[in-house]
């Protein structure tokens, strides 16, 4: 199961987040991505707190004939054409797209999969478990239900 975490918390050329980030989703199809399943979209608090806006996320499940590492490549391109500006960590962005697992590969070389902050990050499980409960970290051999259980409230996430 390949599994990628879309968010965004400024306007794009394609209007605010909730407006904006579908489109990254048929830019992904456009690309050679097949998205197979997308969770309802979520409202969720910059982490960490801050007084940025509120982010809207989904995590999608996709196929591609791509490696992890042109898939990256892919996603970043996308960002770009969002106006995606990479500056300081966890700043305020038009579009975000997290590679977060690719099949049971796990890599720490460059790029690292799963991605190593999942399993602490409300705003990915809750999506996630709306589209694959069941689906198991290859690290943790934790569920999503589980992980998403496990972590402190409030979680800080609703759907929208």
């Amino acid at each position: 199961m390949i599994l990628i975490g879309i968010g965004g918390n400024l306007p794009s050329q394609f209007g605010a987040p909730e407006m904006g980030l579908p489109h990254a989703l048929g830019m992904m199809e456009a690309q050679g991505e097949r998205v197979v399943l997308c969770s309802p979209w979520y409202g969720a608090h910059a982490v960490p707190v801050s007084e940025q806006p509120d982010f809207v996320n989904a995590v999608v499940c996709i196929t591609t004939p791509r490696p992890p590492e042109a898939l990256l490549t892919s996603l970043q391109a996308i960002e770009l054409e969002f106006g995606r500006v990479r500056g300081a960590i966890n700043a305020p962005r038009t579009l975000d797209l997290d590679l977060l697992a690719y099949n049971d590969i796990c890599l720490e070389n460059g790029m690292q999969i799963p991605h190593p902050r999942l399993h602490q990050r409300a705003f990915v499980l809750a999506p996630l478990c709306d589209i694959a409960p069941e689906w198991r970290h290859p690290v943790l051999k934790r569920t999503a239900r589980e992980l998403f259980t496990a972590l402190p409230e409030p979680h800080g996430v609703w759907r929208l």
